[in-house]
């Protein structure tokens, strides 16, 4: 069984991925405490876990509101 594996669509997603999550790192480490939900370290595991949805779920619901 010979598999073949288009990179030409897996690396904008691999990017994506990295992009979003070293993003994140930097707004988390820059973020005040009190400004999330929740602990930081809880969202260092979703974000490295959580792939591209660990990154856009510290977006959307670990932050509060400014």
């Amino acid at each position: 069984m010979d598999i073949n594996i288009n990179w030409g669509l897996i690396w904008p997603i691999i990017a994506l991925q990295a992009i979003l999550a070293v993003t994140g790192f930097i707004s988390l480490y820059k973020a005040e405490p009190a400004s999330i939900r929740g602990s930081k370290w809880m969202w260092v595991f979703i974000i490295l876990l959580g792939n591209i949805l660990g990154s856009v779920a510290y977006f959307v619901a670990g932050r509060r509101e400014a």
